[in-house]
């Protein structure tokens, strides 16, 4: 079970905005993602909770932020409500999408597994809907994945595999790269790995 931290940054002047303290684990269901964000200076800034099922589909997402909170899944396309701490104001939303996205690297890895790319696949078109902090507001955004390449690197605990996607926005044409390791998100515009207790998990 991948226990650690990842740094948060605005990916275009580095400006910190958070710090990720997340655990995941492979199931015989699928995965799961848990973690718990706080400020630079160190205040509860949210949380993310994400469930797929072993095709990759998001069963359960629920995201927290100071004033809003988001309960979605995968149900004619992707459903979710966005709702106040009170609940008073409370928005629901469906859009014929495959999955969800958001500032999280878990959601880099839910996307990689519902994609199953192989070296040799060309771009794949996904369709998301992305959830923007602070507010938690849904955009629907299309992207392009591609698995350029996927290498072995030596370390003390056995061979690990590290795969090289590159994301392609299709409304814009912006390009950058993402590395993940198993359910690890390695490398990414606006993320870096900060901490790692054990090796991530190798998906069957």
């Amino acid at each position: 079970m991948p226990r650690g931290r990842y740094s948060l940054h605005d990916p275009h002047d580095h400006t910190p905005l958070a710090e990720e303290h997340f655990h995941c684990a492979i199931g015989p269901s699928g995965w799961r993602y848990v973690s718990q964000l706080t400020t630079p200076p160190g205040d509860h800034h949210g949380s993310v909770d994400l469930t797929l099922d072993e095709l990759g589909r998001p069963i359960r997402l629920e995201l927290h932020t100071a004033a809003w909170q988001v309960r979605g899944a995968a149900l004619d396309g992707v459903t979710w409500v966005r709702t106040d701490p009170s609940g008073t104001e409370a928005t629901e939303g469906n859009v014929r999408a495959h999955a969800f996205t958001g500032a999280s690297p878990a959601f880099l890895v839910a996307t990689t597994r519902l994609l199953r790319l192989t070296p040799s696949s060309a771009g794949t078109r996904v369709r998301l809907v992305a959830f923007t902090d602070p507010v938690l507001a849904p955009r629907t955004v299309d992207q392009s994945w591609t698995l350029l390449k996927r290498e072995a690197h030596a370390t003390d605990n056995g061979p690990l595999t590290v795969d090289e996607y590159q994301v392609t926005a299709l409304d814009t044409g912006e390009q950058h790269s993402v590395h993940i390791a198993g359910d690890v998100v390695l490398a990414a515009p606006g993320i870096e790995l900060e901490d790692l207790e054990s090796p991530p998990s190798v998906f069957p």
